[in-house]
């Protein structure tokens, strides 16, 4: 499924800042259905990071919903991981093999590494 496509992405919108209040601006533009989401999870991060006396959770919350937005963002990507995800369990085991495949790319590429 990954193909070299001579067009930069167009993107929705441009790649925020990875701080709570920019993430959710960006997702309130390419997903406002998650935003119950991704309040619900913050809250949950919050909580684990007092429980731990850690930032940790806190870190994982934003790269976690960084990763989500870079995908919804950009077209490109968000077609490929919607095919990669409608693949994962194909009745063929070499597609569901490259959905694999093409997930950890994504998913890579996402989070830019």
């Amino acid at each position: 499924m990954s193909s070299a496509n001579s067009e930069p992405p167009r993107e929705a919108v441009p790649r925020p800042q990875q701080t709570p209040d920019a993430l959710r601006a960006a997702l309130a533009v390419v997903a406002p259905d998650r935003l119950a989401e991704m309040q619900q999870t913050k809250d949950e991060a919050f909580a684990k990071a007092v429980e731990w006396q850690s930032l940790n959770p806190v870190r994982s919350w934003v790269l976690a919903w960084a990763r989500d937005i870079e995908i919804a963002r950009r077209p490109d990507l968000s077609a490929r991981y919607a095919w990669a995800k409608s693949n994962l369990e194909h009745k063929d085991p070499a597609v569901a093999q490259e959905a694999l495949r093409e997930l950890t790319a994504v998913l890579d590429e996402a989070m830019g590494t």
